[in-house]
């Protein structure tokens, strides 16, 4: 059997936006998995947010896997809040893969695959490998440059030192040049991997502390290593069976990853892949995350897409899948039948129903004031009233987007908090869905294709 490769996982920096949901850092429960009324950005929904924490923990002790759950409940009741509640909740490690229902349709690939490709993106695999590292504190770098361009490499010697031994290592070309990539110079404790050369600069010594002209204030400290300089260490890398499955199938590797263009991975790939993995887990080499798939508007699959669901959920490598939708009975897709969400009965029969209600008053501002300090806006108390009002009549979303439309009025007007006047002029200028039906309903006979009964165009169209 050819070697299965793996993807070691690097952190980049993330560049945070403001979001619909980036206010939201947990499902905000307490030890005893009780919803607090206000946490963690959550606002409301106990129930159901305390359903979703008892599944949390089912996942986090990994007694279940291949169960689904449904967030059923009205448009803007906070159903992808929850599940997105859940992935913070998770953690980093575990894997939380996410997309739309409508996503499958517009790839370029089966809907099958498309749907296998969501599924192993939320199954992450725990890889463990001992490597030998040297750790020390630099006492000096010597570099021999060469006297004319060309003539001959660099070489260098490079003194480390713990609290118990000293040496000096030769170093090549390579081993210079990633040196001096990293600005290692002497005080600097390093861990260099034997096997890859890798450099890893881990601080300054505390014994450099005092010299702070030689330094930023963001500059961490840490001890001199004990003992050996050179020592085994254990290495554990986290990867998604999708990104190995991704870096076999392909010759330029994990670069697809990148490009995006995975396109349709053979199964006799997949079959290596697991069975190489199994026996990884056999060795105690690996061991199996099983993280949570996240479908949105999940009455847009069609009859296929839920059969590959309900036999999907049965494999042993299934993920925790959670799906959400916002429809009552409506026609499956696919079909000329009626179901339940627009999902049919065998896959309801499997799923885990979990319902949101429309948020109260009092809810809705918590929520608005917390939208305020995400955004950083200044809101005087009557405003955030009025905002409170207009949620409750039309909808909270409405009100949600008017808070930095508000914030921009209050700018142009220089002043230095939303206030009454504020919120009324983006009321007038943007209207929300009911004066916006009350509109047509008044002007339908100049709008093209009315069909609304009773206008003698919508007539003559027919």
């Amino acid at each position: 059997m050819t070697e299965v490769k793996v993807l070691e996982g690097k952190d980049l920096t993330r560049i945070e936006r403001i979001g619909a949901h980036s206010h939201i850092r947990g499902l905000g429960l307490d030890d005893a998995l009780e919803a607090r009324k206000s946490s963690q950005g959550m606002v409301g929904q106990q129930a159901a947010r305390r359903a979703a924490g008892v599944i949390l923990q089912m996942i986090k002790d990994g007694k279940i896997a291949g169960r689904a759950v449904l967030l059923a409940g009205q448009p803007g009741t906070g159903k992808t809040a929850i599940a997105m509640g859940m992935a913070k909740a998770l953690g980093e490690e575990a894997p939380f893969a996410m997309m739309a229902g409508s996503e499958i349709f517009s790839l370029e690939m089966s809907k099958t695959e498309a749907l296998t490709q969501a599924f192993r993106k939320a199954i992450g695999v725990r890889i463990k490998e001992e490597t030998e590292i040297i750790e020390g504190e630099v006492v000096e770098i010597q570099i021999d440059r060469p006297a004319t361009v060309g003539a001959a490499s660099k070489t260098g010697k490079l003194t480390l030192k713990t609290t118990d031994m000293e040496t000096v290592y030769d170093l090549g070309t390579k081993m210079i040049e990633a040196l001096t990539k990293q600005k290692v110079q002497s005080g600097d404790v390093v861990a260099i991997d034997k096997a890859s050369g890798k450099i890893s600069k881990l601080g300054r010594s505390f014994a450099r502390s005092r010299d702070y002209d030689a330094m930023g204030p963001q500059t961490k400290f840490v001890q001199c290593p004990d003992g050996e300089l050179q020592k085994r260490k254990e290495v554990v890398h986290v990867v998604t069976l999708h990104e190995i499955d991704v870096i076999n199938s392909r010759t330029q590797g994990f670069l697809a990853l990148f490009a995006g263009d995975t396109g349709e991975i053979r199964t006799e790939v997949r079959e290596q892949i697991d069975t190489k993995v199994a026996e990884w887990r056999e060795e105690g080499k690996a061991e199996i995350i099983p993280g949570v798939l996240f479908i949105d508007e999940v009455h847009m699959l069609d009859i296929e897409c839920f059969s590959y669901l309900n036999r999907a959920l049965e494999n042993e490598m299934a993920p925790i899948l959670v799906v959400a939708t916002n429809r009552g009975i409506t026609r499956i897709r696919g079909t000329n039948y009626k179901s339940p969400h627009g999902i049919p009965i065998d896959l309801l029969d499997r799923l885990l129903i979990i319902t949101t209600v429309p948020y109260s008053e009092e809810e809705i501002r918590m929520i608005l004031d917390i939208r305020c300090e995400e955004e950083d806006v200044e809101m005087s108390e009557d405003a955030r009233e009025l905002l409170t009002k207009i949620g409750k009549e039309t909808s909270l979303r409405y009100s949600i987007h008017l808070i930095t439309a508000a914030a921009l009025a209050c700018q142009k007007r220089k002043g230095k908090e939303v206030e009454i006047e504020d919120i009324s002029r983006v009321y007038s200028l943007f209207v929300d869905v009911k004066r916006s039906t009350q509109f047509l309903m008044e002007y339908q006979e100049q709008f093209m294709f009315n069909e609304v009964p009773g206008s003698d165009e919508g007539q003559m169209m027919e």
